[in-house]
């Protein structure tokens, strides 16, 4: 089995079924019981308008495990449900982690799978997982450059011979987008709104790069008006969401200049000429592909399925495991 544990999105796959689980990485609970009451997309609905006895809560904050309890919860329900409810069999399985993280980090992940259930765990850096999830030659002597932008992390990765040559992780991505999106309008246009609707503002007319087509876009916003304390709506621009969003797009950009001065000459030659790869859910906020072309002068690419890519290349990992076996960065077993 191999998971994508990510901070906004849990993936599971199956060797042999394929990508059987997408779910958000939320869980509701009981807080009298301390019950799960609904996991994934049923628990993501009921953010911000839960009843006092009730919290639902993402238990991974920045591509890592805050809530230990929470995570275990959540990767327990999802790995019953791929089991279809049976808790018979102790899977093999990969998870793929940040590769920033610390080893404290690490092993909270492999005793969240392990209490979940595994019989051996494995971990691999996501910017591996999403290389290999996304078709690029990683066993080749070659360099490949991928960026994943997921919901806690981006991940800039330098690879080459199944290894990682340089990789740099910053704690800034899908999130910061949309909390610079409620502190704008906050700001701005003296309204409050939730995450939900940030996340949802981001996806319609967000964008990374001025086009013609975004910058007329427009979106009523409904929320609370600060001033008067009432309901309101108020419509915004692409134009303004995309300035809002400059300073976490500069931070990624940054990130992916100190990367490419650190990568050897010979390597950098090969990036020149492949581009480079985009993957995980920010891939597909509009235009940022343009936006890291022009600053690096390199072409980039948008990985077919940006989304899947880390859990597609868990599962090439567990298809091929004798083969890929190098590229995994962490073990441990409980049977």
């Amino acid at each position: 089995m191999g998971i994508d544990l990510g901070t906004a999105n849990t993936l599971v796959y199956v060797s042999g079924k394929g990508i059987v689980l997408q779910e958000p990485s939320v869980i509701a609970l009981n807080q009298n019981e301390k019950v799960a009451r609904a996991v994934g997309e049923e628990a993501k609905k009921m953010i911000g308008r839960t009843p006092e006895n009730m919290i639902a809560v993402r238990p991974l904050r920045d591509g890592v495990i805050a809530d230990f309890d929470m995570a275990e919860l959540m990767l327990k329900n999802f790995i019953q449900r791929v089991n279809e409810g049976h808790s018979l069999i102790s899977p093999r399985i990969i998870i793929g982690i940040p590769s920033g993280i610390t080893g404290v980090e690490r092993r909270a992940v492999m005793d969240a799978a392990a209490e979940a259930g595994a019989r051996e765990v494995h971990l691999i850096d996501e910017p591996m997982a999403a290389a290999i999830g996304a078709g690029l030659p990683v066993a080749e002597a070659t360099g490949n450059m991928i960026i994943d932008i997921g919901g806690g992390t981006t991940e800039v990765a330098v690879l080459s011979l199944q290894g990682t040559v340089i990789s740099e992780s910053v704690r800034i991505a899908g999130d910061e987008l949309t909390d610079c999106i409620i502190l704008y309008l906050k700001k701005i246009h003296n309204l409050v709104i939730g995450e939900r609707t940030a996340e949802e503002i981001k996806i319609r007319i967000g964008s990374a790069y001025p086009t013609n087509d975004n910058n007329d876009a427009m979106m009523e916003v409904r929320g609370l008006h600060l001033l008067s304390g009432l309901p309101r709506t108020v419509t915004v621009k692409g134009a303004e969401i995309r300035e809002c969003m400059l300073e976490p797009l500069a931070v990624i950009i940054q990130a992916v200049k100190r990367t490419l001065e650190r990568t050897p000459p010979e390597l950098a030659s090969d990036i020149i000429d492949r581009g480079i790869m985009l993957a995980g859910g920010g891939a597909l906020l509009k235009g940022i592909d343009t936006l890291i072309s022009n600053e690096t002068g390199i072409v980039t690419h948008i990985a077919p399925d940006p989304l899947c890519c880390v859990v597609l290349g868990t599962g090439r990992v567990l298809e091929n495991f004798k083969q890929l076996e190098r590229v995994l960065s962490g073990y441990s077993s409980h049977t």
